[in-house]
């Protein structure tokens, strides 16, 4: 098969790779229907993360089952699936409790950018859609398996609820998809942070009352002026940065809370400013496991949309474009189909 290979920053290629196999009973084999580029995989391609040697990309995924191992009994070839960019077997303790993410038998999918992926843990991590979807629903049900369930457990992690205000800090796809899950749990004000004019009208699009250009203090200070001078309910940080982080526990009010899902880089929070801030702090990989019936069914019910989010389709062949489009920002998030 051919897939992603990452060498050194700015450097992906399209290779010719081993095609995967079942090497436990609780695989399965996918043949990719349809993958992308996440803004966490622009890290290693920035220098920001360690490389190593070459290896294969992608942790998000829509496919078509090819094969199973013996223990695999929830889904069947010829079916079309979804899973999570983390698996899970479905019954350990920290999955019992809804936290997928976070499986004893926990793997993080790496090599989703190709024609073929081996999913470990599938029977607790695929689902399978009811028949094949239409294709237009195809790039919604991508989304879900990682930005839109990522958007989602951030607005859960900041416990946005019915009249609240929220604040998005980030306007990447996971940014974007907070919008709609502040949206879908009932905030009366959204208010997105974003300066660029094409994402700030999808922003508005999903749900977004509010747009705020500024960055660090003056951001932090318009937030203020928009909630009477105290800070919003809840704030979903959706990027990794310290600033970022900075912007959203100052923007968050006392008794409010932050989810934050950006993939942290150089963040430090001090104890005593948190500690007097009296805001609430929660976040990490989404479980998106726990999330994907119920995103699903949204999507497949036309509730939501979040396929808009890719604003660039390309050939798999290409992926080395999807990767430099969205480092360029000339895209919000590249789709690639086999």
């Amino acid at each position: 098969m051919r897939g992603a290979v990452i060498h050194a920053p700015g450097d992906v290629r399209f290779e010719t790779l081993d095609d995967p196999k079942i090497l436990q009973p609780t695989d399965a084999v996918i043949r990719t229907v349809a993958t992308c580029v996440c803004g966490s995989d622009l890290w290693p391609y920035r220098g920001a993360e360690p490389i190593g040697d070459p290896h294969p990309m992608g942790h998000e995924y829509v496919g078509i089952v090819e094969e199973v191992g013996s223990e695999v009994t929830n889904v069947a070839p010829g079916q079309f699936v979804v899973g999570s960019f983390a698996t899970s077997d479905n019954t350990c303790a920290n999955c019992q409790g809804g936290w997928q993410s976070a499986c004893l038998n926990r793997e993080f999918m790496s090599t989703c950018q190709a024609d073929y992926v081996r999913i470990p843990n599938a029977h607790g991590t695929l689902v399978a859609t009811d028949g094949h979807p239409h294709a237009e629903l195809v790039p919604s049900l991508l989304a879900v398996s990682d930005v839109m369930g990522t958007g989602w457990y951030a607005a859960l992690a900041a416990e946005v609820k019915p009249g609240s205000t929220a604040v998005v800090v980030g306007d990447g796809a996971v940014g974007l998809c907070g919008v709609i899950a502040a949206k879908e749990l009932g905030a009366e004000r959204i208010i997105a942070m974003s300066r660029h004019a094409s994402r700030q009208k999808l922003a508005l699009e999903f749900g977004a009352t509010d747009i705020i250009s500024e960055r660090g203090d003056e951001g932090i200070a318009r937030v203020k002026n928009l909630t009477s001078g105290i800070g919003a309910d809840s704030v979903l940080e959706c990027v990794g940065t310290a600033e970022s982080m900075r912007q959203a526990l100052h923007s968050t009010r006392p008794g409010g809370n932050v989810g934050f899902v950006g993939v942290p880089h150089e963040v430090a929070i001090d104890g005593q400013e948190l500690f007097f801030s009296h805001v609430g702090l929660r976040g990490g990989p989404a479980p998106v496991r726990r999330y994907l019936p119920d995103l699903i069914d949204r999507v497949i019910t036309g509730r939501i949309n979040p396929g808009k989010v890719f604003d660039l389709t390309l050939p798999l062949d290409q992926v080395a474009e999807g990767y430099k489009a969205m480092d360029e920002r000339r895209a919000i998030k590249a789709l690639l189909r086999p």
